[in-house]
């Protein structure tokens, strides 16, 4: 199997990528490298992958030096010439999109990042697709589609027209753009929403890096919501796991939208608590009021998940933050 994967200097990507390697599946990766966050971490990432960064170049390919059936493209995916020419050359089984413009606070203060990365970007990979005659197209979505959605647990049947932040409304506009596509070309699209997802070689403007950086250095942490906020917090290897299953097994129905967490909602004090237990020191508390564009609770039901494709997260908060913890002191010798 070939499969062009997006975003594999990111999280999920690169951690995908890593299981997409040990299952047999070739991968061409492709990944911008954008500043949004550190960069020397995506360089580190792309590094375990066998990519050293002087021999990284735009737009050409590159075999990596760990994995003969690994090679990277460095493009924006938004610049469709070369991702048409891309998908035509390679000829995926299966193309995964986890490249995106991410996160829900940075929305409000670059708005067209968003656009053009999650709107521009992603037709450029439907379209790419669709020249090339890529039959599955497996995408990243999100849980803030829901919004301030009251019913819990979130659920794929529930109404998700009421996006609280621009980023949320860019996922939404891609699984609507996935669905018309799969219509006129028949284009099997997959579309995930994930949850709060977390662990070693995590984003570091995500709370589990925010939050044991501050704790570490005796710094205060920002506690929004005033500590009132539930989210459904995923360790990546269940994700990693559950995209695996959608890979390798037989799409169900037409353009199938699924989520993908825990389905067990932590309140962001236990999660800090656990921090503070596994660190082995106590936190500075800022309480803060709940910022524009969050939501008060996320909950995942992912029973459409675990009845399609067998999806059994299995990893509990404190050996996920374990895990986490150990890798953030030994990347970032703490």
């Amino acid at each position: 199997m070939r499969v062009i994967a997006t975003g594999i200097a990111g999280f999920i990507g690169y951690h995908l990528t890593k299981r997409l390697l040990r299952e047999g599946v070739e991968v061409v990766g492709v990944d911008n490298i954008n500043d949004y966050y550190d960069v020397e971490l995506k360089y580190a990432r792309l590094a375990e992958l066998g990519f050293e960064r002087e021999h990284i170049e735009e737009k050409r390919l590159i075999r990596s030096a760990a994995h003969p059936t690994l090679q990277l493209f460095k493009c924006d995916i938004a610049e469709r010439e070369a991702i048409e020419q891309l998908f035509k050359e390679q000829r995926p089984d299966v193309v995964i999109n986890l490249a995106a413009q991410a996160g829900v606070r940075y929305s409000l203060e670059q708005p067209f990042a968003y656009t053009h990365s999650n709107v521009e970007g992603f037709l450029s990979i439907l379209e790419g697709c669709r020249r090339a005659e890529v039959k599955r197209l497996i995408y990243a979505s999100s849980s803030s589609v829901y919004g301030s959605n009251s019913k819990v647990p979130f659920s794929e049947e529930d109404t998700v027209e009421q996006p609280q932040s621009l980023y949320a409304a860019t996922k939404r506009s891609n699984e609507l753009m996935a669905s018309c596509y799969e219509q006129l070309y028949s284009i099997e699209c997959i579309g995930l929403r994930f949850f709060t997802v977390y662990g070693p070689w995590g984003r570091p403007d995500m709370a589990p890096m925010l939050f044991t950086d501050a704790i570490t250095h005796h710094r205060a942490i920002k506690v929004f919501g005033e500590g009132e906020l539930w989210r459904d917090f995923t360790y990546i290897d269940d994700v990693v796991e559950g995209v695996w299953k959608i890979v390798a097994g037989d799409k169900p129905a037409p353009h199938r939208l699924y989520n993908i967490g825990h389905s067990e909602p932590v309140k962001l004090t236990e999660f800090i608590a656990t921090l503070e237990q596994t660190i082995g020191k106590e936190a500075k508390k800022e309480y803060l009021p709940q910022q524009a564009g969050d939501v008060e609770r996320t909950w995942a039901d992912c029973s459409r998940l675990e009845q399609d494709f067998a999806y059994h997260p299995t990893t509990s908060l404190s050996q996920g933050i374990a895990e986490f913890v150990k890798w953030y002191k030994e990347y970032y010798k703490a």
